[in-house]
């Protein structure tokens, strides 16, 4: 019998979006060929938007819109309160991206994705900025952005990673987006669930007040 030594050798080191594509599991619960893997991925992205890190927001406050807009694309925009600091602008994330760790979930999706666009906007000024996946095309561009403060993601999901068969549910009340261990209380916030997909008439669930 030979014994075998664990060390540096044997430790792969994986980028953010190459991890989280080798185990979506860790991140949604299910593998890229599981039929649950669309509704737990909007599950995972309305979840962040009731439970973000503590320097975005606290618990249940936010607004969130999750707009489906076909079979394997959807937009996520929320009223997240920037705050800004000089010189006015975001402290980018993942490669560069203006999703960074506190929208870590955002992140993850955006690696399944074959196109990204992600805008932000503060006190009158917005910047946008396309991704393939998770990593940018361009530097952050300005845009002309609505009033308040908040933050829009839009996914399409990439078919040569999660596959042909892959279709977000239009069963929107069946999503829970707190998840078993959830102990806060309710706060203002809640997510409004619409699918405008062609050929189906509109359907909302406000959800998780």
């Amino acid at each position: 019998m030979t014994d075998h030594s664990y060390d540096a050798a044997d430790i792969e080191v994986l980028e953010f979006d190459a991890a989280v594509r080798r185990r979506p599991g860790m991140y949604f619960g299910v593998g890229s060929g599981n039929p649950k893997l669309p509704a737990n991925l909007l599950c995972a992205v309305g979840r962040h938007v009731l439970h973000p890190a503590t320097n975005v927001a606290r618990e249940h406050t936010l607004r969130g819109l999750l707009e489906i807009t076909s079979d394997s694309s959807f937009t996520i925009s929320m009223d997240q309160p920037n705050a800004w600091h000089d010189p006015g602008a975001p402290v980018l994330g993942y490669f560069g991206s203006l999703l960074g760790p506190e929208w870590w979930l955002l992140a993850a999706a955006a690696t399944l994705s074959r196109q990204v666009t992600v805008e932000m906007w503060c006190a009158g000024r917005g910047l946008r900025q396309v991704h393939t996946g998770i990593r940018p095309r361009t530097a952050p561009q300005a845009f002309h952005p609505p009033q308040g403060s908040g933050t829009s993601v839009s996914f399409a999901f990439d078919p040569a990673y999660v596959g042909p068969h892959f279709v977000l549910p239009a069963g929107l009340e069946d999503l829970d987006l707190h998840g078993p261990h959830c102990s806060e209380p309710a706060g203002s916030g809640h997510v409004l669930m619409r699918d405008v997909r062609r050929g189906r008439a509109a359907q909302e669930e406000v959800l998780h007040r």
